[in-house]
Formats: structure tokens, sequence, C-alpha cells
């Protein structure tokens, strides 16, 4: 088709105008946290470490993700401004589904860190060197350009014969897949394949970090040693819940989700992809001491 028509959240229409408000206030906050987050990370050389420079990653996938999506979807919600061009939709799409493996890539490589620097501290510097965070951060890009690139491709091959109003704020793969013609079956199930493929390792690795963490941090003498070692990790603890709680339930909803009525499950997915960007400068920026000292 030429383009779609992106309805914004279908049963909401007559108050996306002021819930369009928040959004943008949370935007803002966005570009604001994670662009501050950028700017002090490359300014001063001693945060030119494992820890800050995956930070970093996640600061820039956060405003690619929130940018690819929020600017749309203002003007829909205050313009009424829902056409968009089939190209811009299957780009549009991409950035989304690649950028939100890769911050889940990043946010494993952040367990990562933190394991080594709490069970191996004497050898932290050698085993993630600055070489093996770029290269770390290297194959988590291309795991997601790899994973995402077909999804597009088999949309792009399909006939849309029916209508081509895509009931959702931004071009949601499984939203977009809905309207098209035939057996779908092939694209659902790649859908899901990738889905819980990237989700699904990078939640095991996760755990598996956390997990030896805990035995290596209840084995400290001291009480104040182990909260001290706890508290290194709250903040990624927080940060990976603000990620995956509403991620899971869009996926999960789309499959068993029926009787979930649509804005509840829109409204989610919209925030999916706000809050996380919008929280994830504030957590570090706040229980990070060396990034508030530079702050202040």
């Amino acid at each position: 088709p030429p383009y779609f028509l992106l309805i914004g959240i279908p049963g909401l229409e007559q108050e996306q105008f002021w819930i369009a408000f928040p959004f943008c206030i949370m935007y803002g906050i966005a570009l604001l946290g994670n662009i501050t987050l950028l700017l002090i990370i490359k300014a001063e050389p001693s945060l030119h470490e494992p820890m800050f420079l995956f930070l970093a990653m996640l600061a820039f996938t956060d405003l690619v993700l929130s940018t690819s999506t929020l600017p749309k979807m203002l003007s829909i919600f205050w313009l009424g401004s829902g056409k968009i061009g089939f190209p811009s939709c299957l780009t549009q799409m991409f950035f989304i589904h690649t950028f939100s493996s890769v911050e889940s890539g990043v946010l494993t490589a952040m367990a990562l860190d933190r394991f080594v620097a709490i069970c191996c501290p004497l050898r932290h510097s050698s085993i993630l060197s600055v070489p093996v965070v770029v290269a770390l951060v290297s194959l988590v890009l291309v795991r997601g350009v790899v994973l995402v690139s077909p999804v597009c491709f088999l949309l792009h091959q399909r006939h849309f014969c029916q209508h081509h109003v895509i009931a959702h704020s931004y071009c949601e793969y499984m939203a977009v897949v809905k309207l098209a013609c035939g057996d779908t079956r092939v694209n659902v199930i790649y859908g899901f394949f990738v889905a819980f493929l990237v989700v699904g390792t990078d939640v095991v690795l996760i755990c598996v970090s956390y997990a030896r963490i805990l035995l290596v941090v209840m084995r400290l003498p001291s009480r104040e040693a182990r909260l001290k070692a706890f508290s290194t990790c709250m903040s990624h603890v927080c940060v990976i819940l603000a990620f995956y709680t509403p991620a899971l339930f869009a996926a999960l909803v789309h499959r068993f989700g029926q009787g979930i009525p649509p804005p509840v499950h829109i409204m989610v997915a919209n925030l999916y992809l706000l809050v996380p960007p919008m929280l994830n400068p504030i957590v570090y920026g706040v229980r990070t001491k060396k990034l508030w000292d530079r702050v202040v």
C-alpha cells in the first residue's frame, strides 16, 4: 500500500489530545537526561570504563527508541496526522525492534559487568577491557540488525488487501501483520521466535549472573560489605524491571490477551518505549556517585 493510517489509541480518540501532554513531558525528560549522560561520559576521562561505556550505549539506544516513535505519536494525538508511508512504516518498525533488541543486549552486558566486578574484582579491568566492551556492543548491535531485518523483508513481500488502518500509535510488527492478506503464520512464528530468542537468552544470562552475584555477596563477612555490593546492583535491577515488565506484557497480550481492552494494550506498548528512556538516566544519575558528582 502507498500508506497506512495510524489511529493512536483505539477507544481513547477523544482523550488523546490530553494524553499527549504527559507523553511529551516524558519525552523531554528522556532527551535531556540521556543527552546529558552522553555528554558527561564523553567529557570525563575517568568515566571511560566498562560500566559507563555500557551506560552510554544504553543512553544512545534510549534516544533512538523514543525518537523513532514520539514525534509521530504526538503529531497523531495533537494534529490528527496519522498517515505514514509504507517505507516509513517499515523503517520505524526496523528501528523500534532492532534497538529494543539492542537495549536488551546492553542490559545483559551490564549484568556481566556487575558479575565480573563483584566476583572477580582484581581481574575486572583485564577481562572487560575497552576492546572487549566495544566487541560486546558491536555483537549486540549486529544481532539486532540480523534478527530484525528478515521481519521487515517478510512484510515487504506481503500484499495488504484489507483496510490500511493500524490500530496502534506506531508501526508495531504484529499490528501490521494483522492487516496482511492470506496466511501470515510464517510472519507470526518468526516474530515470536525473534522475541523469545532475544528476551529468553538475555533473561537467562541476567538471572545466571545475578544468581552467582548473590552467592558471592552472601559469603561476604560483614553486613556493610554485603549492603555495598547490593547497592551497586540496585540501579541495574530497577532498569531491568522497567524494561522487561512492559515488554513481556506487550508480547504476551498479542498471543494470549484477547480479553484485555485495546486501550490498555496500546498504552502499555507506548509506555514501554517511554518509561525506560525516561527512568534510566534518573536512576543511574541519582544512584551512581561518580555521575552525580559530575552533575552537581
